[in-house]
């Protein structure tokens, strides 16, 4: 039975991804679970650097990821360079969100529902951000991108990807500061659930949505570029 789709423009999507997912990553280190897996890597850094922001070590790791993306590809890769600037959008984000964020109070009730929301703002912005037709944060692009280099299923590499920043992760606590730092039982829910739950989101929204471009032609059903199935 065919079902009438919602439209949605991609840079509106794209614009809802710098928003939603910087909260998500904030949210999630303000829980004390333990934040994503994929901003483990750069909060160690911050701890041991503080001078620089957490939001900047964000972008200084997303940028070794596009560059190892290209050398995958062995080719330069000119739409790379725009994902570039939403990466330091991205990083400006959590700076942002995060200055109101630490005032949230703290409970472990609360501090569980800070956890969740962050959890699934970050699976749907994730959902947002492969499908907009546009240059993503490189933290999306990079799973997104190396599942179609080696051909294998979207959730399989996202939940490698997850397991590899886990690792480094506990790697530099335990080198650097001789104990585990940012590392909770969320992060290990991430690093094994993301792929899983950005799926499931794919797939209902595949039902509902289509996105366009507002400065193009192009338009895709939700899903058909991405290895999710």
């Amino acid at each position: 039975m065919n079902t009438k789709k919602i439209h949605f423009a991609g840079e509106t999507a794209l614009l809802l991804v710098l928003l939603i997912n910087s909260l998500g990553v904030d949210l999630m280190s303000k829980s004390g679970l333990g934040i994503s897996t994929i901003s483990s890597v750069p909060l160690i850094f911050n701890n041991v650097f503080p001078i620089i922001f957490f939001g900047t070590w964000n972008y200084i790791f997303q940028t070794l990821l596009v560059i190892t993306l290209m050398i995958l590809k062995r080719s330069f890769c000119p739409g790379y360079l725009f994902s570039f600037v939403i990466g330091i959008g991205f990083g400006k984000m959590i700076d942002v969100h995060n200055i109101w964020v630490q005032t949230l109070p703290n409970a472990l009730p609360l501090n569980v529902f800070y956890f969740i929301m962050g959890f699934f703002l970050m699976c749907f912005g994730i959902c947002l951000a492969n499908n907009c037709m546009l240059p993503i944060i490189p933290t999306d692009i990079f799973p997104r991108d190396l599942s179609e280099i080696l051909k294998k299923k979207y959730k399989l590499i996202k939940t490698s990807f997850d397991l590899s920043c886990l690792t480094t992760t506990v790697i530099l606590s335990l080198v650097i500061l001789h104990r585990f730092y940012g590392i909770g039982i969320g992060t290990v829910f991430c690093a094994f659930l993301t792929g899983k739950t950005v799926s499931i989101i794919q797939k209902f929204a595949g039902e509902h949505i289509e996105f366009y471009r507002l400065t193009g032609k192009k338009r895709m059903m939700l899903g058909r570029n991405v290895r999710h199935a």
